[in-house]
């Protein structure tokens, strides 16, 4: 028997279960877990409230297939519903089901354990592998294709906005320059490359190469704009009083997540309004001060929460019609984008598309 245990810990556990079980009380509520991984927080969830079905989404296939097995292990097969896809398609996978509202939905954003210790797909600046780094290997973009195919300017954009990179520039020219006499195709590659360029007495803890990683995971499978797509077609489909609970890892995750909660939290009117109608109250409480980090002892226990940032908010009338139909217009503006940009990508060298 796999000891899941071993290899993945969940992060800010107990405070995620806090948070989403108190939505899963009534019988026959139904959660979604976008991002099931290795299904730690969903068990958890399904252990706490043992009356609730959950719908685990992954794009990862041998993630959907590990974390299937290990839920049927802890006896909750029953209850559990797996489904191969991206969570941008998450009202997809609702209708094809028959289900319109929900009662919790649930995102642990970024990699998950299983993708960061699997050497074979590149994820990881710590060993040797070719540069795939795809969450669903069924898509055609790789790292190795963004490398080869993007032009210098390109480059720079994705690694400084992802990876918040101080010498995106300069990284990016090296690629360009080096790849006219070989391709480059593995990680040690990579990680060679960007020692080069970044200067010693400009180095912060830990590789150097970590931020431009981040930033060729993050290009490839498209997570921010998935993540714009996916939050408007969860709103739309919350319950009254059912909840939405975000895990993010990077400042331009939380900052799409913040901004997001924060506009259903407002009162949608003019300050001089003297009486405010009831379909411009605001439709989300917050359920969290700010955004929850781990604590000390849980960063030392498990390095993966060092950066963690969770925020929830609670559905707690419907979504006004317009909002309704803002967020239907969000989500598949988003859809339309990705659409254009990996298309472009995949047929003009040189270019970013």
């Amino acid at each position: 028997m796999t000891d899941y245990a071993h290899i993945h810990q969940p992060v800010l556990l107990e405070q995620c279960v806090g948070l989403v079980a108190p939505a899963l009380r009534t019988p026959g509520a139904l959660a979604v877990d976008c991002t099931l991984g290795l299904a730690g927080h969903s068990i958890a969830f399904l252990k706490a409230a043992p009356q609730a079905r959950l719908i685990g989404i992954d794009r990862d296939i041998e993630a959907l297939r590990m974390a299937t097995a290990r839920i049927e292990q802890e006896g909750l097969g029953g209850r559990f519903i797996p489904v191969h896809a991206a969570f941008d398609d998450f009202s997809r996978v609702l209708e094809e089901r028959g289900i319109d509202t929900v009662q919790a939905v649930f995102m642990d954003l970024g990699l998950s354990s299983l993708q960061i210790d699997e050497r074979e797909r590149g994820f990881s600046y710590a060993h040797d592998a070719p540069l795939d780094m795809r969450m669903d290997v069924s898509q055609p973009l790789t790292a190795q294709m963004v490398l080869e195919r993007y032009d210098a300017a390109a480059l720079t954009r994705i690694f400084k906005a992802y990876g918040e990179e101080r010498f995106a520039r300069q990284i990016a020219h090296e690629i360009v320059r080096s790849r006219a006499d070989e391709p480059l195709t593995s990680s040690r590659q990579l990680t060679a490359l960007v020692d080069r360029v970044i200067p010693q007495a400009h180095r912060g803890s830990g590789n150097p190469a970590k931020r431009v990683f981040q930033a060729l995971r993050i290009e490839v499978n498209g997570e921010l704009e998935k993540l714009a797509r996916t939050l408007p077609q969860i709103a739309n489909r919350l319950a009254v009083g059912g909840r939405l609970v975000v895990e993010s890892y990077h400042s331009l995750e939380d900052k799409t997540v913040k901004s997001f909660m924060m506009q259903g939290t407002r009162v949608d009117a003019p300050a001089d309004m003297p009486v405010v109608p009831d379909d411009m109250q605001p439709f989300f409480a917050p359920l969290t001060k700010g955004a929850v980090m781990a604590d000390d002892e849980e960063r030392e226990r498990n390095p993966r929460a060092a950066s963690v940032r969770l925020r929830a908010v609670e559905l707690v009338r419907p979504v006004p019609q317009r909002w309704r139909r803002r967020f239907d217009h969000e989500a598949d503006g988003s859809m339309q984008r990705a659409g254009a940009r990996h298309g472009v990508t995949g047929h003009r060298r040189g270019r970013r598309g």
